[in-house]
């Protein structure tokens, strides 16, 4: 069944200009420094490769694993990060706009 713009996670055009809520799904990603663990271009370093990972994992583990993080494996909570939370659907659609292919470089911009 073919998603409607309703249903629609993101909005990218030419790959690096995307909707306001995906746009503060990146900036809860850099206010979050995510990429310290995750890479630049969420292609992992300590921690894995969020192009990878988010092509298999539901949006509620995404959620569960930022809120309550994952100490065994070096990953911190987020759940009392407000930005974070505030955000955590625009984050989810920026990161899966990522893993997606959608969106073809870390750094988005606003379309105009």
């Amino acid at each position: 069944m073919a998603a409607t713009a309703q249903d629609k996670l993101y909005t990218v055009v030419d790959g690096t200009k995307v909707d306001a809520k995906t746009m503060e799904g990146f900036r809860a990603w850099r206010a979050a420094a995510c990429d310290r663990c995750h890479g630049a271009n969420q292609e992992g370093m300590v921690g894995p490769s969020l192009i990878t990972s988010l092509k298999t994992l539901s949006k509620e583990d995404f959620v569960k694993t930022v809120r309550d993080g994952r100490l065994d494996k070096g990953m911190q909570s987020f759940g009392t990060n407000k930005m974070v939370m505030d955000n955590m659907d625009n984050l989810y659609a920026y990161l899966k706009g990522r893993s997606d292919g959608a969106i073809t470089q870390a750094k988005v911009t606003p379309i105009p």
